[in-house]
């Protein structure tokens, strides 16, 4: 069950630590939001140590869809209600610039880069396309409507963004951590004020990054109510048409489309990881319904850290902390916030002011009507007479049956069968 991306593409390998280490800067995770951190800060000649618990890119890099894209759903109008609209300014720009990064990078680097238009339809009614469209207009970036699609579904229109781009994640990362001082199998067992204890000894550091998919410290930031994970499910479908671009449903249950290597990558299902969802049913029947010719050649499944407000939080980790930082919280837009984020917190981590950083700061306001939803559902998963219970904070596990593992609705930790941790925060496996 492995995607297209892992298949035929080897990243390099790296050894755990042997012993005590010492660095400026410490990244704590693998995937690409800390590779790219652990980059941008070799570049400036930070003496930095990047190290994963288990293989690089092992978890949400690998299973991405790979837009690289500063359309993030229809989100511009609900940044600018939420956060004003000059931090959704700020966010646009960021997301702009670090698509003009990947270009740049990508000519340099063999990683099937494709400049692709972007597109988010709506099904029921273009009401939500419209205030899109205006407040995109108000921020100045020149979007626009796109009537007819060429999908298998029925539409009512779409905002267009032009040249976009998608890529292959790994083949990308591989080329940036060759020169980068990195270690795997390295998991942070403790995390102390300057000291990482790891299995094979302690990492010191000035400052470091927690690159962690879900930040890993819960004393600290409350990250463990500002995120939700969510899961969701994509089908590469040989003997299937090209869309000629990059599409996805504003509804976040809906549907998306992109090509990749001659395939159809065929995206959707989303739900709350730890809930009820249906997997790859659903994809496989509009696949037999729409393109009967057609055969699953991978299938894989996303998850994705949600914030309260629709923005990633990247910067300190609390306003209690010092040298301490964060990244997460993509909402399903990992590849360009990554690049973005990654910009942000080597400016931050080295001293230096970032144009973009209020649009990311962890500490804003946490008063959204998700975080009444995410505290109930922890209280739920606290109350719930079950075993088994997650080690992360004690909640019920639920099994899942399509992806025979036990899932945490709390906070989303996922366990095989076997007990083994499949995604954190949780920072060991089940003990059965």
């Amino acid at each position: 069950m492995s995607s297209i991306w892992a298949q035929g593409v080897e990243l390099p390998r790296f050894g755990p630590p042997e012993g005590d280490l010492r660095a400026d800067v410490l990244v704590i995770g693998g995937g690409l939001a800390g590779i790219l951190c652990a980059w941008r800060l070799a570049q400036d000649g930070v003496d930095c140590v990047l190290v994963e618990a288990d293989r690089l890119c092992g978890g949400v890099t690998q299973n991405t869809t790979a837009k690289i894209t500063a359309q993030h759903g229809l989100v511009y109008h609900k940044l600018t209600e939420k956060l004003g609209p000059e931090r959704a300014r700020l966010y646009l720009e960021a997301n702009l610039a670090a698509l003009e990064e990947y270009r740049g990078l990508c000519r340099e680097v063999d990683c099937d880069f494709e400049e692709k238009d972007s597109f988010v339809y709506a099904v029921n009614g273009l009401r939500q396309i419209d205030r899109e469209l205006a407040a995109l207009d108000r921020l100045g970036f020149p979007a626009e409507f796109a009537a007819e699609l060429p999908l298998p579904i029925p539409t009512a229109g779409a905002v267009r963004f032009p040249n976009q781009a998608q890529f292959h994640p790994l083949k990308f990362a591989a080329a940036l951590v060759r020169d980068l001082r990195i270690f795997e199998g390295a998991r942070v067992l403790e995390l102390k004020p300057g000291t990482a204890v790891t299995g094979h000894g302690k990492i010191r550091a000035e400052k470091t990054v927690i690159a962690t998919h879900f930040p890993m410290l819960n004393k600290h930031g409350s990250y463990f109510l500002k995120l939700y994970q969510s899961r969701s499910y994509v089908l590469a479908l040989d003997n299937a048409p090209d869309v000629g671009g990059m599409y996805v449903d504003e509804d976040e249950k809906g549907l998306s489309f992109r090509n990749a290597g001659g395939r159809l990558l065929l995206g959707g299902g989303g739900h709350r990881t730890g809930k009820r969802g249906d997997g790859w049913k659903g994809l496989e029947s509009i696949a037999r319904t729409h393109w009967p010719e057609a055969r699953p050649a991978a299938r894989w499944a996303a998850q994705d850290c949600v914030s309260l407000d629709g923005a990633p939080y990247v910067g300190r980790y609390s306003k209690r902390t010092h040298g301490l930082y964060v990244v997460t919280g993509f909402n399903k837009w990992g590849m360009t916030s990554a690049m973005a984020a990654s910009a942000v917190l080597a400016d931050l981590v080295q001293g230096r002011e970032n144009p973009y950083a209020a649009a990311f700061d962890p500490s804003r306001t946490v008063l959204r009507p998700q975080l009444a939803v995410n505290g109930w559902e922890a209280a739920l998963g606290l109350l719930t007479p079950a075993v088994p219970r997650c080690p992360h904070m004690g909640c019920a596990l639920k099994y899942n049956a399509q992806e025979h593992s036990w899932d945490c609705s709390c906070h989303g930790s996922r366990f095989g069968e076997n007990g083994r941790l499949l995604d954190n925060p949780a920072n060991g496996d089940l003990r059965t």
